[in-house]
């Protein structure tokens, strides 16, 4: 993996220091070069394996360089091999290999180095959807189990929402913002929202399963959703589009909207087209949004602090 790094050397302006866990990675002024000098896994869009190695020769190439004993190896590798699903793939070319294939195995060789942090740059861009979401629970896993701060680099908005707790924005090479997912999506003008338009992501407890579908539980509010495919009981992610939301001044009885609760109106904002984009705020003070005609904030009377039902229409899992 190290060998690959020495690629993408980058050389920092001399008045730059780069501090990991507190400690700089270069010395001022002796500009920062090559990166395979110090504790970062790097995978790269298109995995950037060593294309006359096979699966386990590159894992091999990383952990000779890795640090770790010898007596280590064994362990390490059966490790990242079990959570990536690499054992039937050990002895293949890295050039039969599909691409999420190539970026398991990349995965897995970024961590075989011995990082202190794993910096992800658009691992998904090439890959087809379906490939997408099984890589996407498998970096979860891999941040639970290395316990490893991960950068991630995308451009994809539905990437930040379902894998990013904090979110660090870039403008022209320049940090425009550091702050959480939910301050980012709370903002009318959010960078993550696209041609959908505003969208949420509520953070909830799983719950029962009833009559098809599987509770989500929001402070005092439940959500519920299709069955998650998952034993375990650990939060979850719901995405919703503002477009999905719909507000009562009262909670409806016959409807067959399944999903509605109370909420209190924080901001009212204007958009184009005589339209609204409606901050709401749950019990548990996660954010909501919704978007409405002013026509029809008008005939409810919406104003700031008045307490309504949100009625969501259609809620994904952002897992």
């Amino acid at each position: 993996m190290n060998g690959q790094l020495a690629q993408v050397g980058q050389q920092l302006n001399s008045q730059d220091v780069v501090l990991l866990n507190g400690q700089p990675l270069g010395e001022r002024p002796k500009p920062i070069y090559l990166l395979y000098h110090k504790p970062i896994g790097v995978v790269f869009q298109d995995a950037a394996l060593l294309p006359h190695l096979s699966v386990q020769g590159n894992l091999d190439y990383a952990l000779k360089r890795s640090g770790f004993e010898r007596s280590q190896h064994r362990a390490q590798q059966d490790r990242w091999i079990e959570l990536l699903n690499l054992g039937n793939l050990l002895n293949q070319s890295v050039l039969t290999l599909s691409g999420g294939q190539k970026q398991r195995v990349g995965i897995a060789r970024a961590l075989l180095s011995n990082p202190q942090i794993l910096m992800l740059d658009e691992p998904m861009s090439a890959l087809d959807w379906r490939t997408k979401n099984e890589l996407i629970p498998l970096i979860k896993d891999v941040s639970k189990a290395s316990k490893l701060p991960i950068l991630l680099i995308t451009h994809s908005p539905e990437e930040v929402e379902r894998l990013a707790d904090q979110v660090l924005l870039l403008n022209q090479g320049r940090v425009e913002q550091l702050e959480s997912l939910q301050q980012t999506l709370s903002r009318p003008d959010s960078p993550l929202f696209d041609e959908q338009g505003a969208v949420s992501v509520l953070i909830g407890q799983p719950g029962k399963v009833s009559d098809g579908l599987q509770q989500i539980q929001l402070g005092d509010n439940t959500l519920w959703v299709k069955p998650l495919n998952r034993t375990n009981q650990e939060p979850v992610r719901i995405r919703v589009l503002a477009r999905d939301v719909s507000l009562a001044l009262s909670n409806p009885k016959d409807l067959s909207i399944v999903n509605h609760m109370p909420v209190k109106i924080d901001e009212l904002i204007e958009q184009p087209d005589h339209r609204l984009l409606v901050r709401l705020r749950l019990d548990n003070q996660q954010h909501l949004f919704a978007e409405i005609t002013q026509q029809s904030a008008q005939r409810l009377n919406l104003q700031p602090g008045l307490v309504v039902y949100a009625l969501i229409k259609s809620v994904a899992l952002a897992e």
